[in-house]
């Protein structure tokens, strides 16, 4: 019975020596991540600058590609560009919308790419900005040059 208390202590012992170095070697918990801040989007109308579109027809397809920034001084919450082609009847003859993601952010940039199936019928097309919280006015501009920071 000594034997097996002594080995139990012994044990005890060797593991309050080697507990401070274990202790010592495990990484201390990383810092909290700084809360993100939450700005507020644009409520009423925004504004947005786009470059002249690119319209191609690719097989099948009618290709649009348009460039947008954001002028807004906040972001705009639940951007959508809508494309509407139509005849020469002023039929609606087909269209696309494009929805962003995220809050498109003051001063970005994004590259939308609108894909209508291809109908023989089309003569022309228009565009309506919409975001998720009012009206949007776009201004047509040559080039789109990325803000420096």
């Amino acid at each position: 019975m000594k034997l097996h208390q002594r080995t139990v202590a012994l044990a005890a012992a060797v593991g309050l020596l080697l507990a401070p170095a274990a202790l010592a070697q495990t990484p201390a918990p990383a810092a909290p991540a700084a809360p993100r801040k939450l700005i507020s989007p644009v409520r009423g109308e925004a504004t947005v600058e786009y470059t002249k579109p690119s319209t191609k027809v690719t097989g099948n397809e009618v290709v649009t590609v348009i460039m947008v920034k954001n002028t807004s001084a906040a972001p705009i919450a639940g951007f959508r560009l809508e494309e509407s082609w139509i005849d020469k009847a002023g039929t609606l003859s087909g269209g696309d919308t494009y929805r962003h993601p995220k809050p498109f952010m003051p001063g970005e940039i994004i590259t939308v790419t609108l894909r209508t199936p291809k109908n023989p019928r089309m003569s022309s097309n228009s565009y309506n900005f919409v975001h998720a919280n009012g009206t949007v006015k776009p201004k047509a501009v040559p080039k789109l040059v990325p803000p420096t920071t």
